[in-house]
């Protein structure tokens, strides 16, 4: 099996098309590490770095907090006062609001049917990213002044900077430029690489970890000499059986996560459409069968970061209030909504129930699909066409999202249990679930779908045997 995925991948090096994408795609998301790593003048990058580097180390709260979260999709950037420590996500944030006000705002819907209208809408987002990068870049300069409140344990100053307001200028002008710059990036690999652009600037900021937590699973299973820990593989006494069992739980339970991420980003319901007999001028086209897919995790990653942005700041309200007021009772629900206590994750659950239909609700348009098919004579088979057939959908897209959602619960919640109950390091955590896994999965098994295509229209061999061209030889 993997003698031929190594050939597949090499049959990729044989279409000059398919190649020049390839190096084009791997060049730029180089140029997009290369943003990570330059910092912003005027801040000490490498001290903060370091201060993330200790925190890491000891395994502390701060490594599953917000900022831990999203200096993991900036890949590192964040903790380095970079020039992309904005990342992506201000486009990603603009992208998802100018989607919800597509589906409640009649004007934009309307615009979104008509021919060019979406590429004004895609222009709307750029503006917005805009807005959005200013806003947040100053924040984030102002936040960068005030480190040792902002990064709990953090003694010293970043900013080397006496003029603050050219400082604050000057930041947010050069994080602007640089997510605008990772934009810009991520659409050229879209139109000229391989794979979703934007999808892979995020994809390789995640991998940027995965030396960290390599680091992390050799200390966990393999100590350092004169250092003791439960789950050391070999000990005094000779091979530590726990250990063993303890390992080769983990890999069966990344197995299985991997496996049950692919089953479900793949698994769609096929709803069968069939098209009568229309004469159009002279022709006449006979009916067809056709089939409708239906998304099980038709949300994706949406409802997991809605869920997880949101939970971050009641507990920190609650705390604040608490030690300000004087009030145990505040304390004590804030306690209660630490991450891996169980009404944390209750309420973490229920939320990913939540905007997962909110999704659905927002961007599934029943009425919309059925009034298509009425208008081209389709029709669902034993569903009269117009009302019947909006409802018909609406049931069917509320039973496969429930069973997406409970998924999409199921993983989210690996990691914090992982992390949180059973003292696994945060590096090593984020990669048996959540957002991370659910990102990398789904990007890869898009990537490579576009390159099978590729290879199977030059009638190569693609990644699945069930994707061979029957008869061609």
């Amino acid at each position: 099996m993997i003698a031929a995925i190594a050939n597949t991948f090499a049959n990729c090096f044989k279409i000059p098309e398919l190649k020049s994408r390839i190096i084009f795609t791997v060049v730029v998301l180089a140029i997009c590490r290369v943003a990570a790593m330059i910092p912003i003048p005027g801040l000490d990058g490498a001290a903060l770095h370091e201060y993330f580097e200790k925190v890491a180390a000891r395994h502390q709260e701060g490594a599953g907090s917000l900022l831990g979260m999203y200096s993991m999709f900036t890949g590192g950037a964040l903790e380095r006062c970079a020039v992309g420590a904005l990342g992506i996500m201000p486009y990603i944030s603009a992208t998802i609001i100018i989607q919800l006000l597509t589906a409640v705002i009649p004007r934009l819907s309307k615009l979104a049917r008509e021919e060019g209208g979406r590429t004004k809408i895609v222009q709307y987002g750029r503006y917005l990213t805009v807005l959005l990068c200013l806003g947040q870049g100053l924040v984030m300069a102002i936040g960068w002044e005030n480190a040792s409140s902002l990064f709990p344990g953090f003694q010293g100053n970043l900013v080397m900077y006496e003029a603050i307001w050219w400082y604050r200028l000057q930041t947010v002008i050069i994080l602007t430029t640089g997510t605008m710059l990772l934009m810009w990036m991520g659409e050229q690999i879209t139109e000229r690489g391989i794979g979703n652009g934007i999808s892979l600037v995020i994809t390789i900021g995640i991998l940027a970890r995965l030396p960290q937590t390599f680091v992390a699973l050799k200390e966990m299973f393999f100590p350092p000499a004169g250092v003791e820990t439960k789950l050391a593989l070999f000990t005094r006494t000779g091979v530590n059986a726990s250990a063993v069992f303890y390992l080769i739980f983990m890999i069966a339970l990344l197995l299985l996560v991997v496996g049950g991420i692919i089953a479900i980003t793949q698994a769609q319901r096929k709803i069968p459409v069939q098209h009568a007999q229309r004469a159009v001028g002279r022709k006449i086209y006979s009916g067809q069968t056709s089939f409708m897919p239906l998304r099980v995790n038709f949300a994706g990653v949406m409802p997991v970061i809605f869920a997880q942005a949101i939970l971050m700041f009641p507990q920190r309200i609650f705390q604040t209030l608490g030690s300000y007021l004087k009030l145990g009772f505040l304390q004590d629900i804030a306690n209660l909504l630490n991450e891996g206590r169980v009404l944390y994750l209750t309420l973490y659950g229920l939320m990913i129930l939540f905007f997962s239909y909110f999704w659905v609700a927002t961007q599934f348009n029943e009425l919309q699909i059925a009034d298509d098919l009425k208008k081209h004579g389709g029709y669902i088979p034993g569903v009269r066409p117009g009302q019947a057939t909006s409802t018909y959908l609406h049931n069917a897209m509320s039973r496969i999202t429930l069973a997406g959602a409970i998924f999409l619960t199921v993983i989210a919640v690996i990691p914090i249990i992982l992390y949180r109950i059973l003292n696994v390091p945060y590096p090593v955590a984020t990669f048996f679930g959540g957002t991370s896994m659910l990102i990398l999965i789904g990007v890869m098994l898009d990537t490579m779908r576009q390159m099978e295509s590729h290879l199977l229209m030059r009638h190569y061999d693609g990644f699945l045997k069930k994707g061979r061209i029957r008869g061609r030889f």
